[in-house]
């Protein structure tokens, strides 16, 4: 049985009023990612992509190819982030209302909602500065609904990922937000009235609730990326001076790939309740500068090694539930993707490739 991957997906590559304000007329990821710098002596900065250069998703042909790469590495679907920020406000819509509307690129999609505030970060005299851009909200019923309206044409698509039957749905930061399991509720009672079967909720970052309080939420299972789980494993005080050096001394916190990768499958991915997510790699300082953290030396082999790992933890679980989520396709700006760059080329294309097909042997 093949495994179930999904990869997480950055809508973000376009131009849209919003950060046109807050940025500068045109600003995208790309424009954090082409001015990064090196960092240190053997720093991989900046990241060029190749195969598809420094696309617009605007255009049909560049998310048609993404799919095709996507399929040569035999990732399922992607896992579109959904920006509803409350009260009608949603950013970044365009290209996946444009997949909705066109029926391409055929191939499987769903949703994860990214229910976050926006930031803008500020470097001052060495002391990290948030400045709030748009705070994300919970208006209650009304706005749930047209939460749910909005996307319900791509909720109909024959396209959208389902498990067992229910449409794959992930909320990324449930612990913020305190009306959780009254939202899951009314959506899985909308569904039922717009001739939909359920939801599949998955849940994601738990370090403030635990699994178990989660899952009595009513998510059907919970996913933790861990791609820096080797920051949390350290003693206390190494954690501390870290931290300490990484705010206030404006200095990047630097991790080998092959030693981080030993953290990012916890023990219980395994659960049938658990879903395990790989990292490809990670490399914020497109986006915080020296104050980021960093994984190096990221070769694809490593990235195989985690994959086949990830497999092998999911094999016992019940068919429809054998879900892997990589995190992410196309990430630039973390650092954190797939897609072909000028370093390995199709290197973490062809990773996953061969390890889905090794240990499927």
């Amino acid at each position: 049985m093949k495994p179930r991957i999904l990869a997480l997906y950055l809508p973000q590559y376009h131009p849209f009023p919003e950060n046109d304000k807050w940025w500068g007329k045109g600003f995208t990821e790309w424009t954090n990612v082409a001015r990064a710098k090196k960092l240190f002596p053997g720093h991989d900065q900046p990241r060029i992509p190749t195969d598809l250069g420094f696309y617009d998703l605007r255009i049909p042909e560049v998310r048609e190819e993404q799919a095709s790469l996507a399929k040569e590495a035999g990732i399922e679907g992607f896992c579109y982030y959904d920006y509803w920020l409350g009260n009608g406000h949603r950013l970044m819509e365009r290209p996946i209302t444009e997949v909705v509307k066109s029926g391409k690129p055929d191939f499987p999609f769903c949703f994860a909602w990214a229910n976050h505030s926006w930031y803008k970060k500020l470097w001052k005299a060495n002391v990290r500065k948030d400045e709030l851009l748009i705070e994300q909200s919970y208006p209650g019923d009304e706005d749930y609904k047209n939460h749910f309206l909005a996307l319900l044409p791509a909720f109909k698509d024959k396209r959208y990922v389902k498990v067992n039957g229910k449409l794959f749905y992930l909320i990324y930061d449930p612990q913020n937000f305190k009306d959780v399991a009254h939202f899951m509720e009314l959506w899985r009672k909308l569904a039922k009235e717009h001739g939909l079967n359920d939801f599949y909720f998955v849940g994601g970052d738990y370090y403030s609730r635990t699994k178990d309080e989660l899952l009595a939420m009513g998510f059907d299972a919970i996913y933790n990326p861990d791609q820096l789980n080797i920051y949390r494993q350290q003693p206390l005080i190494k954690k501390a001076i870290s931290a300490f050096c990484r705010r206030y001394l404006h200095l990047p916190l630097i991790y080998k790939y092959k030693e981080a990768m030993k953290y990012m499958l916890p023990k219980d991915c395994n659960e049938k309740t658990v879903i395990p997510v790989i990292a490809p790699n990670w490399d914020h300082s497109p986006r915080s500068g020296s104050g980021s953290y960093i994984l190096i030396d990221a070769k694809p082999e490593y990235f195989k090694q985690l994959a086949k790992q990830a497999i092998e933890i999911i094999k016992d679980k019940p068919e429809e539930e054998q879900i892997i989520i990589v995190k992410s396709w196309n990430e630039w700006g973390e650092g954190n993707y797939m897609e072909p760059d000028l370093t390995y080329g199709h290197g973490y294309i062809n990773a996953l490739r061969e390890a889905i097909n090794e240990e499927n042997k």
